[in-house]
């Protein structure tokens, strides 16, 4: 590589066979797991750093109450327009929002309701965990 380029940026696609995971209970795992294969791994890693950014959670968690363009999210979230598109475009990469053109706006909304209700759940663990521990 020449100085000064930048090597190319990996890019992870979730195939529509990959996800969502069967449905069913391994065994194997001893806990209603059903993620079988280092591809399914891979693909939950994948949603799960996406997930990673508060700010990417507050706008997921905003879209779940419907369709809504940039300028609301960027006026919603309190954060620069510059900002909320890279988080637009992480969400929209990691297949968790859908974009819709209408004239000269750009609509996101949540790609799936099941998204709301995991972030929910993880918001609840997350305080379970939190209140419970004894050291940091």
């Amino acid at each position: 590589m020449r100085p000064g380029t930048r090597a190319p940026r990996r890019v992870f696609h979730l195939e529509p066979a990959a996800w969502p995971p069967p449905k069913g209970h391994d065994p194997a795992m001893g806990n209603g797991v059903t993620i079988r294969t280092e591809e399914e791994w891979r693909g939950a890693a994948f949603l799960a750093k996406s997930l990673s950014d508060p700010n990417r959670l507050r706008i997921l968690l905003y879209l779940g109450n419907g369709s809504r363009p940039v300028s609301a999210i960027v006026e919603a979230m309190g954060l620069s327009q510059p900002l909320v598109s890279h988080h637009l475009k992480e969400l929209r990469r990691s297949l968790l929002v859908k974009v819709e053109r209408s004239g000269p706006f750009v609509y996101y909304e949540i790609a799936d309701a099941r998204i709301t209700k995991i972030l929910e759940a993880l918001k609840d663990l997350a305080t379970d965990l939190l209140a419970a521990r004894k050291t940091f």
